[in-house]
C-alpha cells in the first residue's frame, strides 16, 4: 500500500506516519508513505526524525492548496489520509480566514486529485467538535453538526465536502471524527503541553471560566490505531467517532497535571472564558467498536504520566516552539 499523508509533520499526521513505518498498524504492514506538509507553525520537521531515514519515507515540503503540487504527486498512491488542517480554537476566533481556505478548499484540492487520480481510499481525519455541545449522553455518526467555532465549523464543511464526493463521484470516502487528543510532540498551544510546559518553566498556567468544561481524552496512539482500521476495514461513504473513554473537566484534568508535576494550585491563573467555549463533548464509539473492532488501549493515568515525563525529558523538542505558540 501507497499512501499520502497529508500534515504528516504535525503531531497526530507524524505519530500515524511514524508507527506505520514501524510496522505497528495491522493491515499496513510493508506500507509506504509520501508526506505532504507545508510546515507551518505546528509542523515540525524533526516530529519525522526518528523515520527521516527511512526507505518508505518520502518528504514533500507543500501546500494542500496548490493544486499543481497536489496532482503531481497523487499519482501511484492507494489511499490519502488527510490529517492537515488549521485546528487551534482560539486563532480561528482571532481570524477564520486561514481555517476557511486550508481546512474547506485544501480539501476540495486533495478530493478532486484522488478522483481525478484513481485513488483507493480517502480517509478524512475530522474532530468531535462538529457536532457542537451537549449536555447528557453521547454523539453517535448520525448526529446533526452544530459547530460553535469558526475552526469546527470549517471542519464540518469540509466533513460533508467529503461525503458529497462519495454520494456524487463514487469516491470511496471515509470521515474519522475523534475526542480531544494527546501525547508526545504534541505543539504546545495545546491544553496538556502547554500546561505541562509552563509548569515545568516555573510558570502558570491558564484555567478558562469555572473549570466545568468537560472533554474526552484519547491518546494519540490510539487515535492511530482507529483511524488505521478505518482505512483498512471501514465502510465507504461512513463516519465513524473514535474515543478515549475518559471524561474530565478542565478543572480535574489540570489538577492532574498539577500532581504530576509536583505544584498547587497556586500555579493556576482563572482567566475569562473563551467566546463560543464548548460546554462538553462526548462521543459515541459504539460504531467503531463493533464493526472494527476497535477499543482505547492506553489507560489515561499511564499516558498521561508518560506524556508528562516525555516533555520534561524532550525540551530541545519544545522550547524553540514556544515563541510559535500562543501561551
Amino acid at each position: 500500500m501507497r499512501v499520502l499523508v497529508t500534515g504528516g509533520a504535525g503531531f497526530i499526521g507524524s505519530h500515524f506516519v511514524r508507527t506505520v513505518l514501524a510496522g505497528e498498524r495491522a493491515g499496513m504492514v510493508d506500507a509506504t508513505v509520501t508526506v505532504l506538509d507545508q510546515l507551518t507553525y505546528s509542523g515540525n520537521r524533526a516530529n519525522l526524525d526518528p523515520v527521516a531515514q527511512h526507505p518508505g519515507l518520502t518528504f514533500v515540503q507543500g501546500d494542500i492548496c496548490d493544486a499543481d503540487l497536489v496532482n503531481g504527486i497523487m499519482p501511484g498512491h492507494d489511499a490519502v489520509v488527510h490529517f492537515a488542517a488549521e485546528s487551534h480554537v482560539d486563532r480561528s476566533i482571532g481570524g477564520a480566514t486561514p481555517f476557511v481556505v486550508t481546512n474547506v478548499l485544501g480539501t476540495q484540492v486533495l478530493l478532486d486529485a484522488a478522483l481525478r487520480h484513481g485513488v483507493g481510499r480517502f480517509l478524512h481525519v475530522s474532530t468531535d467538535e462538529v457536532y457542537g455541545s451537549i449536555e447528557t449522553g453521547s454523539w453517535p455518526e448520525d448526529w446533526p453538526l452544530t459547530p460553535n467555532s469558526p475552526y469546527s465549523a470549517s471542519k464540518a464543511s469540509s466533513d460533508l465536502l467529503a461525503l458529497a464526493y462519495h454520494r456524487t463521484h463514487k469516491l470511496d470516502v471515509v470521515v474519522t471524527r475523534c475526542s480531544n487528543n494527546y501525547g508526545p510532540y504534541q505543539f504546545p498551544e495545546k491544553v496538556i503541553p502547554l500546561f505541562v510546559t509552563n509548569l515545568l518553566d516555573g510558570g502558570t498556567v491558564p484555567l478558562y471560566g469555572d473549570g466545568g468544561n468537560v472533554r474526552d481524552w484519547l491518546h494519540v496512539d490510539d487515535h492511530c490505531h482507529g483511524i488505521a482500521l478505518a482505512l483498512t476495514c471501514g465502510r465507504a461513504g461512513e463516519v465513524y467517532n473514535i474515543g478515549g473513554g475518559t471524561e474530565l473537566t478542565n478543572k480535574e484534568l489540570t489538577g492532574l497535571l498539577l500532581e504530576a508535576s509536583g505544584v498547587g494550585w497556586d500555579r493556576v491563573e482563572y482567566v475569562e472564558d473563551r467566546k463560543g467555549h464548548d460546554r462538553r463533548y462526548s462521543v459515541d464509539i459504539t460504531k467503531i467498536s463493533n464493526e472494527l473492532g476497535y477499543r482505547p488501549r492506553v489507560p489515561f493515568d499511564t499516558g498521561l504520566a508518560g506524556t508528562v515525563r516525555w516533555y520534561a525529558e524532550n525540551r530541545s523538542w519544545w522550547e524553540p516552539l514556544r515563541p510559535k505558540a500562543r501561551l
